[in-house]
């Protein structure tokens, strides 16, 4: 079977709803392939500025002789990495890359997220309203919602500035 054939939207919305019935909550869920509208939503400034960047580092590799690999951004460095290197053992699939979690990238980008945050935890109103919603007491929020926090990356430091 391939990924591709797997309808992971209607399996999503599936286990979604079934969570949100266990206290008592049903919401509108609707499954929806959002490739086209990602796709043709406008650029931002950063996606036009990476599009050229890659695609100089890419021409750059080829005139200097180099080929068969991709350019990609690694430790903030653009770098070629050859597609063998892409490839499992087998040679006939892509091998699983996995996103640094330690990043200052991924760290902002975990930011960005509408989710639980460890300081939701911290204040007292917050997790009574949480609580409220999923119609249960807040130790019962806490045990159940709390683990979702445990690998939230550390706040970015800036040296004499505390950033949230």
């Amino acid at each position: 079977m391939r990924l591709a054939e797997v309808n992971f939207g209607e399996i999503l919305k599936d286990a979604v709803r079934d969570r949100l019935a266990q206290f008592k909550l049903s919401p509108t869920i609707v499954a929806k392939n959002v490739g086209y509208e990602l796709r043709c939503a406008d650029p931002i400034p950063h996606d036009m500025e990476y599009a050229r960047d890659l695609g100089y580092c890419a021409s750059q590799w080829l005139l200097n002789g180099g080929n068969a690999c991709v350019v990609m951004i690694e430790g903030g460095r653009f770098v070629p990495i050859p597609f063998s290197a892409l490839m499992d053992s087998s040679g006939q699939r892509l091998r699983l890359r996995d996103v640094d979690v330690r990043s200052s990238r991924f760290g902002i980008a975990h930011r960005y997220m509408i989710r639980l945050r460890r300081d939701d935890f911290a204040d007292p109103h917050a997790l009574a309203r949480y609580a409220s919603v999923c119609g249960i007491s807040i130790e019962e929020f806490r045990q159940e919602f709390e683990d979702t926090v445990t690998e939230e990356p550390a706040p970015i430091a800036f040296e004499g500035a505390k950033v949230r």
